[in-house]
């Protein structure tokens, strides 16, 4: 539903969008607001590489004990 409603947005729509961010968050916090923001992503797709990697070893694991 979100991605419907974000993939209609035109260039003006997402100036507009902008420019109410700023004049919410202000000029100095922007800068800040984004940082943190791309450390929760990065941890984000940290935590979901470690539970890939954990259901490849339990996959693995059991692969071997069918072989046996």
């Amino acid at each position: 539903m979100i991605t419907a409603f974000l993939g209609n947005l035109r260039g003006w729509e997402w100036i507009i969008i902008l420019v109410v961010i700023l004049l919410l968050f202000g000029g100095k916090k922007i800068p800040e607001l984004m940082r943190s923001m791309g450390k929760g992503i990065k941890s984000f797709k940290a935590g979901l590489n470690d539970v890939a990697d954990e259901i490849d070893d339990n996959q693995s694991k059991g692969a071997s004990k069918n072989d046996k």
